[in-house]
């Protein structure tokens, strides 16, 4: 580890002074990918250092125990500077474990969400946009940007589907562990017996691609226009400036009526089907590791149920990891950081056993 951790500081520093280059500076793109790498790399060379000086602090106390000659008071000093840098390095040793594990490539990535009703019919829609709610307040606690693609919307507020974008730094380490299956347990408003129905939402999370990532051949895709419909078939508008764009060879559709212009909703459909694309793309890369090392708490399948919202007991469930909290409330209202930090807390565990397995 001592030894990647060299070379990390070395790449580190070779960095800060290319960055001091004119000749760099001047260089748009070869000092934003250099700032990028030096921001990627910074945690670890500060923790690094942070344990090279508790390593320090250690081996002069240490020494100053070893010489012997001190009085009561100086070698109690001592012995306590020796055991807090021991605990310092330890301390920072497990730090740059997790922070030396492979990052993935997507986690600083803007991200498109699907949400589709499953089973339950209007309950599930409601519960999709139950879960759309859940998500954008927890977006905008975060400071991330909410922008809804594509929405078809029921006669009671919920939505068969809904598609939208999420941006800002770190968007996808964060939603990345939301694909799957998520079942609610609740009475529905629409029962008058009070009866506890169970349905299921399915979410999709996408890392968004860039344009340069997917290659897309125009003479692939068939592209058709519509008018825009809202909930009970009232029309958005009365022009044809709905999208709906199909990809040949794979057969993926994408729809937007989003938009009244016929242009952004065609833009916004194509970052959804480039986004497909790329996420078939990491699938095929993805289906080609053995089975025993999938991710417990991964990307997650879409058909397995992931967790549950029980509203008569106001707990949520995340079946992964076994975690139970019983304030659905405020979790329904986006205070997701607790689930979500314990899913990557797994995650990182799961990587690091499958590290010292090798």
């Amino acid at each position: 580890m001592f030894d990647k951790l060299r070379e990390v500081e070395g790449r580190y520093e070779e960095i800060q002074q290319r960055l001091c280059d004119p000749g760099v500076v001047s260089d748009v793109e070869e000092y934003t990918r250099l700032m990028k790498e030096s921001k990627s790399l910074l945690p670890v060379v500060e923790k690094y250092r942070e344990y090279r000086q508790a390593e320090q602090t250690a081996a002069e106390a240490k020494a100053l125990l070893d010489e012997g000659g001190l009085d009561k008071e100086l070698r109690e000093l001592a012995e306590q500077e020796w055991e807090q840098g021991r605990r310092d390095m330890e301390h920072c040793a497990e730090e740059l474990k997790i922070l030396l594990l492979p990052r993935d490539e997507n986690d600083d990535r803007n991200v498109i969400i699907e949400i589709r009703g499953g089973a339950g019919g209007e309950e599930s829609a409601l519960f999709a946009g139950s879960l759309y709610r859940m998500y954008t307040m927890y977006a905008e606690s975060r400071g991330f940007k909410v922008e809804v693609i594509d929405a078809n919307e029921t006669e009671l507020g919920g939505y068969k589907e809904i598609r939208f974008a999420v941006s800002g730094e770190g968007a996808y380490s964060r939603l990345k562990f939301e694909s799957g299956v998520h079942r609610v347990q609740r009475v529905p408003e629409t029962e008058a017996g009070g009866r506890i129905h169970t349905s299921t939402v399915t979410v999709a999370v996408l890392p968004e691609a860039d344009d340069v990532e997917v290659e897309i051949n125009p003479a692939d895709l068939q592209i058709d226009t519509y008018r825009s419909g809202g909930a009970g078939g009232q029309h958005v508008n009365k022009t044809e400036s709905a999208i709906r764009i199909t990809h040949l060879p794979t057969g993926l559709v994408v729809e937007c009526q989003d938009e009244r212009s016929q242009y952004k909703n065609k833009d916004k459909a194509m970052r959804v089907l480039r986004s497909r694309l790329y996420e078939r793309k990491l699938q095929e890369q993805q289906s080609a590791i053995a089975a025993d090392r999938r991710s417990q708490v991964g990307t997650g399948d879409r058909s397995e149920r992931i967790r549950t919202y029980n509203f008569p007991q106001g707990r949520v469930t995340d079946h992964r990891i076994g975690l139970t909290l019983y304030r659905i409330e405020s979790i329904m209202n986006g205070d997701l950081d607790e689930i979500i930090d314990a899913l990557i807390t797994a995650d990182r565990a799961r990587k690091l056993g499958e590290q010292q397995e090798e």
